[in-house]
């Protein structure tokens, strides 16, 4: 008998505010699509967003969200997200302090955990507009369990800001075949 292969829907949140910001969440795409098991379904446009929480005097973030379907259940796309992190220089010096790269897993399916090694859905996805309002235009059906529908909440969140960088695309480039 053979194994059943169970595909999940997972979104993630990609933000940079050090060193060339579009560069790194291009590389960070191309290397979570480069995984095997993970999938592109949409990647959202670039916005540019002010920092919350954290430091005063950090630079902007670009951010974005990634939407894939994947083999992987959801500690083996965290640790990927960390590798991914890791790779691209993030240092965790200072809570919500300035980096090169941040990962955030928002959602795997419908799934619910809390752990101390991993929370899902994302605790704070549903109160922050960098996160809403990309997801909600990669994938304006998707529901962040335990609060509803992502383009209704993105709807009801105030925007000021985030702001809509059309200049950066993250979608990756087709490679050519000989």
């Amino acid at each position: 008998m053979s194994a059943v292969t169970v595909l999940r829907r997972a979104a993630f949140a990609l933000g940079s505010n050090l060193g060339d910001r579009a560069a790194l969440l291009r590389s960070a795409v191309d290397a979570l699509l480069g995984s095997d098991g993970v999938r592109l379904v949409a990647v959202s446009p670039v916005y540019e967003t002010d920092p919350v929480g954290g430091p005063d005097g950090q630079p902007a973030f670009l951010n974005a969200v990634l939407v894939v379907d994947t083999t992987l259940d959801a500690a083996e796309l965290l640790a990927l997200a960390h590798a991914v992190e890791q790779a691209h220089g993030r240092r965790r010096a200072e809570r919500w302090g300035p980096r090169t790269l941040d990962l955030d897993l928002l959602a795997v399916g419908d799934e619910v955990s809390d752990t101390p090694s991993l929370t899902l859905p994302h605790p704070r996805a549903h109160l922050r507009a960098f996160v809403l309002v990309p997801w909600a235009a990669a994938d304006p059906d998707a529901v962040l369990p335990g609060h509803g529908r992502v383009r209704v909440l993105a709807a009801e969140i105030d925007p000021a800001g985030v702001r809509r960088r059309p200049d950066v695309c993250l979608l990756p480039t087709p490679t050519a075949t000989p």
